[in-house]
């Protein structure tokens, strides 16, 4: 018995280490959002950290109210990705974690 228990904190410690390693990858990835056909650009780390606001000059002699929702519209269209992204990398981590009684997904 004790040796399934040292097996479950070896792959414990593994978890954790590939779980580090995912974080600090991920905030290296960055995400570009976009709103307006493309006149206002978003590029976002995926640890939500915002790199570079884009405005196409074509707006600048809109409104700041449109201009303003635009640039929020880009912020969420790069959150989206960068959850999708997250998701994608973070979702096989846990798989490899064999503990008995606890069913994790693949």
């Amino acid at each position: 018995m004790r040796s399934g228990f040292g097996n479950i904190m070896k792959q414990a410690q593994q978890m954790q280490e590939k779980l580090k390693s995912a974080q600090e990858e991920l905030a290296s990835i960055e995400v570009e959002g976009r709103s307006g056909g493309g006149m206002v650009t978003v590029v976002m780390t995926c640890r939500h950290d915002v790199r570079s606001v884009s405005i196409d000059p074509v707006l600048i002699g809109d409104e700041k109210e449109v201009i303003e929702d635009l640039i929020a519209a880009a912020i969420n269209d790069a959150v989206q990705k960068v959850e999708k992204t997250t998701q994608d990398k973070m979702g096989g981590l846990a798989g490899g974690l064999n503990i008995p009684g606890l069913n994790l997904p693949v």
